[in-house]
């Protein structure tokens, strides 16, 4: 179970703790795609709904041609979406000092998924997030520093599992950069051949 954590972190909204709330076969997960942080709207977060949120998302798994209409379809193809920090942001930018706080819950979370093949990291918060729990569990950075358009061809390992340092799939920013768009498309789709060839 996780539960939020006590804590002195900033620049989030605490009332708005956000974690996945539908019955998740946790076996079944094999990527496990790490974003931001959740909308301040709570029902724009794991919706069927055409929200912003999951407007951009499904139409990142439609760029890399997997045709998913909705967040269920998302979820039978392996992949399950969650956040790195589980507050809505207040500002633009997530102090390192929450980020890192948070990681521990994140921690928590990637204990639940036995099967997970692939780990993508949407985005500077969620590389962040990991190499914080990367330095706990083996003392070292999991992602190294530098933009991510530069290091994102690179084989990442956290153990077994596959680590994708990508960009943030959700966001209006998502509808006009067009180049980062582009990325985040070949990454889902390298994740998803992965998880496939692996069957």
């Amino acid at each position: 179970m996780m539960e939020a954590i006590s804590c002195n972190c900033t620049g989030i909204v605490k009332s708005g703790f956000r974690k996945p709330d539908w019955k998740i076969d946790y076996g079944k997960v094999k990527v496990l795609m790490i974003s931001e942080a959740p909308p301040g709207n709570a029902g724009d977060y794991y919706s069927e709904e055409r929200t912003d949120y999951m407007v951009t998302t499904i139409q990142a798994f439609q760029d890399a041609g997997i045709n998913v209409k909705g967040l269920k379809d998302i979820i039978s193809e392996g992949f399950q979406i969650t956040t790195a920090v589980k507050c809505p942001k207040i500002e633009y930018s997530i102090p390192n000092s929450t980020i890192k706080s948070c990681s521990q819950l994140l921690e928590n979370e990637l204990e639940l998924y036995p099967n997970v093949k692939v780990y993508m990291l949407m985005g500077d918060v969620a590389i962040s997030a990991m190499n914080n729990i990367a330095r706990k569990r083996f003392g070292k950075r999991v992602i190294p520093a530098g933009s991510t358009y530069k290091i994102r061809g690179n084989e990442y390992m956290f153990g077994d599992i596959r680590v994708f340092p990508s960009y943030l799939q959700t966001g209006k920013n998502y509808l006009i950069e067009k180049s980062k768009r582009t990325m985040i498309a070949e990454d889902i789709k390298k994740a998803f051949e992965l998880i496939n060839k692996n069957c």
